[in-house]
Formats: C-alpha cells, sequence, structure tokens
C-alpha cells in the first residue's frame, strides 16, 4: 500500500500512525514503536488529516492531544485495526511452516523453537521425517531442515544454529560394548556403517587414507541402526542419541577427541518469506539460549 493519502485515499499505514501517536500522545514514541522516523510518522499524519479534511490532532499544546474530530475517528480506526488483526490471526492459525528432518532433532532446541515460534506467529509447524532433508528442500517437500555435517550445495541457504559433540555406537554384544570410552584416531580400526544419505559420519570425516579401512554402506537411520545392532561394525553419531532410545541392541560409548558435528538449518534460496524469516529468527533465538546456558 504505497502513496499518499490524497484524493480521499485512506491506507491501513494511516490508520496505525494516527492510532499510535493518539494511545501515545507522543510523535516521538510514536516513531519508535513504528519503527519510522520522526519526519516520516509526521508526513503520514498530515496525508491522513489531508484526506478527511480535518484537524485529528492538537500540536499546540506540550502534549499531542486529539481534537474532537480525531477522538471520533479514533474509535472507528480502533475497530478497524483489531478486526484486520483478528482476520491475520485466523489466516495464521490455518497456515503452517513445514519443516524436515532425517533422524532425531536435537533437543531441546527443536522444542523450544517450535514453541517460541507458534507463541509469537500463531503459526503451525509441521514435522516431516525424511530420509533425505536436504533433498527434500530442493524438491519443495518442506520449507526449511535441520542438516548434520557440512552441507556443499549451493542452491539452498544455510544459518549455522550450534555445534553437536559425537558418541560411539556398538552393538550389545560387540567387545566394545565394555569399553567406557574410545578415542577418535581408534574408530578407524573397526569397520564403521555410514548413513550415506544424512549420516555426519563416514570416510569424508578423515584425510585422505586415514579413514576406516571396512565401510558399511546404509541408505537411512533406521538401517544405520539395525546394521550397528546386528554388529556389523560400529557407528558414530551426535551423542544426541543418548538421551533417546533408540534401539534395545546399541551401547553408546564416549567419543574422546571427535571433532564437533554442525546443525544448520536449509531453506531454499529465493524471494524473502516473513513467516520462514520469522522461524529462523525462533531457531536462532532457541540456539543462542543453549549457548548461554
Amino acid at each position: 500500500m504505497g502513496g499518499e493519502a490524497a484524493g480521499g485515499r485512506v491506507e491501513l499505514r494511516h490508520l496505525r500512525a494516527f492510532e499510535a501517536v493518539a494511545r501515545l500522545a507522543s510523535f516521538t514514541h510514536a516513531a519508535t514503536e513504528l519503527s519510522i522516523t520522526q519526519p516520516a510518522l509526521s508526513r503520514t499524519i498530515r496525508q491522513l488529516e489531508d484526506a478527511l479534511g480535518v484537524t485529528l490532532l492538537d500540536r499546540s499544546s506540550r502534549h499531542v492531544e486529539t481534537t474532537a474530530a480525531g477522538r471520533a475517528f479514533l474509535d472507528h480506526a480502533e475497530r478497524v485495526l483489531a478486526e484486520f488483526e483478528r482476520g491475520l490471526a485466523a489466516v495464521r492459525r490455518q497456515s503452517s511452516i513445514r519443516l524436515g528432518f532425517s533422524w532425531l532433532l536435537p533437543d531441546p532446541w527443536a522444542q523450544d523453537t517450535v514453541a517460541r515460534f507458534e507463541r509469537a506467529t500463531g503459526t503451525t509447524v509441521m514435522l516431516v521425517r525424511t530420509d533425505d532433508a536436504l533433498g527434500a528442500v530442493l524438491q519443495g517437500k518442506v520449507d526449511v531442515a535441520v542438516v548434520r555435517g557440512r552441507v556443499r550445495s549451493t542452491e539452498v541457504r544455510v544459518v549455522h544454529l550450534f555445534e553437536e559433540s559425537r558418541v560411539a555406537v556398538c552393538a550389545v554384544h560387540s567387545p566394545l560394548a565394555q569399553r567406557a570410552e574410545l578415542d577418535w584416531s581408534e574408530v578407524p580400526r573397526w569397520p564403521l556403517v555410514v548413513n550415506t544419505t544424512s549420516g555426519t559420519t563416514g570416510p569424508w570425516s578423515w584425510a585422505a587414507g586415514a579413514g576406516p579401512e571396512t565401510i558399511v554402506p546404509t541408505a537411512n537411520f533406521d538401517e544405520w541402526i539395525e546394521s550397528v545392532a546386528a554388529d556389523r561394525g560400529i557407528g558414530v553419531i551426535p551423542d544426541v542419541a543418548i538421551r533417546r532410545n533408540i534401539h534395545p541392541g546399541v551401547r553408546f560409548i564416549a567419543l574422546r577427541g571427535a571433532p564437533d558435528s554442525p546443525v544448520a538449518l536449509a531453506s531454499l534460496r529465493r524471494p524473502r518469506n516473513a513467516v520462514l524469516r520469522r522461524f529462523i529468527e525462533a531457531a536462532l533465538a532457541s540456539a543462542a539460549d543453549l549457548r548461554s546456558v
């Protein structure tokens, strides 16, 4: 809604500006609340008064006051703005944002982010489990996805959130099951089960020639965990798994000296989407809360 209120055209921005000045009795405070400059706010009010052909605000006194015409118009402006906000809320309650993930969501970050975003916007977050979260973003199946590890695609926008520690996983009857700790340098001595679609640890995690000699490839998390439980090899996974009962046939082993695994949000590089932007803001705020603990 651009342009001036000339010729009787009154826009929503004019109503918001007038309501803020009338309520706060101050151009300075209203400009701050509306995040515009005071000269811009004054021009907007003058446009509204010119369109209506009346003076709405008395600027002669020390404090800004509404005139008789202003008080009469304020009642109508408030009702229009309230109805408009109710309409926005009704639409937002029916809208949603699709968050993709390939396996366990980081906690408590995920729960905090969803609650923060839904409270602030009234928009629902739909959780979409997918074997290939990055692929789901590129195919438009989700709006944004939690991705772990290094993202090399140039087709997506990546927003880094935080780092996760790694832990080793083995079968309950593996010789390693009795170990309390495993060093990162020891991992290549064992067959390594790798989720080639969305895993965070694989041959790429070591310099050329320094990684495990034997790789057991799997295509998704379910295949990965079942292969580890069957003692086909060991796995390395973010330590969020320790706090979940992911499989009775595996044991976790503390991993010393392992590099952290990055966690990020990936979305398509496209024109700015206000709802998506607010979700990313909520995600970053929750990540900051975690770092401050």
